[in-house]
């Protein structure tokens, strides 16, 4: 039962979203999830320990100290790290987290530590730009980053990877075809510079549900895990597997002409009863959800979030709804989803989920 802003994390539908993307790889192809940003803002402690459970066969990360949380929870299953800074090379490699090489700076730098530490085929993932233009080398560079690195004892190439742009828009496919050619000629190139092929990696969920012939080795699944695809289609099979729900902490007559909330920003133009909720812009709630963008569900009827969303409440519009104080209310569920919310305010679902503060109770459903 919910008595106050809540975060419930159903394991169920991790495990079918798991189970579902699966379905989609061939039996041999490795599946990498992606447990950044707190888990998309659920729980990556206990989200990494229930995907451990299921025989995934790897996690990733965008930071060191994400890695060392999974660690010291006894997570034990490779993790890569995503955007590791040099600063952070010795605390990866004493709680042997494995980073991605992005590079010539950081390459430099991690080679450098691994001679002196007198390392001896640490595993490493050499990640290249086909396009998004965010992190990696040059694609075209791959033979020659390939052929210094086979001389290097102190390192193992475990994977190379790159990063789809716009796997998710069917719009952009021929952007994203150009982008798996360029992947596929570098991945070649470094094999043969190398002396053998790492693990090869590009496809994202929408990667793997729209380009399944880009799937290589192991693919990168984070959105989907959770619940989400940005094809409304393929989000038929996938349930969220995160619910924000809280409760009316007091409900107040208003009348006609009088105001609500910070800013007088919302004015009754009739007598109107206004709920209370304990939650807000410091939870993961943003300001551009109020003024009758975003919505609660009470009871089942939809509440219009009213004024502007402050930093620990928001006030929402019950006038037609017979609620009480202390009544359950859905900020989003598999029902009333994050998505729906998010686009709403013109925004996306990742968005949404990764801003839930800590400060939120989170609880497990099996």
């Amino acid at each position: 039962m919910v008595t106050e802003t809540t975060l419930e994390i159903n394991l169920s539908a991790l495990k079918k979203n798991f189970l579902f993307i699966k379905s989609k790889l061939a039996p041999e192809t490795l599946l990498l999830a992606v447990v950044k940003a707190f888990g998309y803002g659920s729980d990556a402690i206990e989200v990494a320990k229930f995907l451990e459970e299921l025989g995934v066969d790897y996690f990733a990360v965008a930071y060191v100290s994400e890695g060392i949380e999974l660690r010291n929870a006894g997570i034990k299953s490779p993790i890569l790290v995503l955007h590791p800074q040099v600063s952070n090379f010795k605390k990866a490699i004493e709680f042997s987290l494995e980073p991605s090489l992005y590079s010539n700076r950081v390459l430099k730098a991690f080679i450098e530590l691994s001679a002196k530490l007198g390392l001896k085929n640490y595993p490493v993932h050499i990640k290249f730009n086909t396009g998004l233009n965010r992190l990696g080398f040059p694609h075209k560079s791959s033979g020659l980053i390939a052929k210094n690195l086979s001389q290097k004892k102190s390192l193992k190439i475990k994977s190379i990877f790159s990063h789809l742009a716009a796997s998710e828009d069917l719009n952009e496919k021929s952007f994203t075809k150009l982008q798996i050619e360029a992947f596929d000629r570098a991945s070649k190139s470094f094999g043969l510079s190398y002396g053998e092929m790492p693990i090869r990696h590009l496809s994202n969920t929408s990667g793997v549900l729209n380009f399944p012939s880009a799937n290589y080795e192991m693919v990168r699944c984070g959105i989907g895990l959770y619940g989400y695809d940005n094809n409304s289609k393929k989000n038929n099979f996938l349930r969220p597997v995160a619910s924000l729900k809280t409760i009316i902490s007091q409900i107040h007559k208003v009348n006609k002409g009088e105001s609500v909330g910070y800013n007088r920003a919302f004015f009754a133009n009739e007598v109107k009863k206004i709920a209370t909720l304990p939650l807000g812009h410091a939870d993961g709630v943003d300001r551009k959800y109020g003024n009758g963008v975003g919505h609660v569900v009470i009871r089942g009827s939809v509440a219009p979030i009213v004024g502007n969303v402050c930093m620990d409440m928001i006030m929402v519009d019950v006038s037609n709804i017979d609620c009480s104080e202390g009544d359950v209310v859905v900020v989003f569920d598999e029902t009333s989803t994050a998505q729906d919310l998010s686009e709403k305010a013109g925004t996306i679902s990742y968005e949404l989920l990764t801003a839930i503060s800590k400060r939120i109770k989170r609880s497990i459903v099996k």
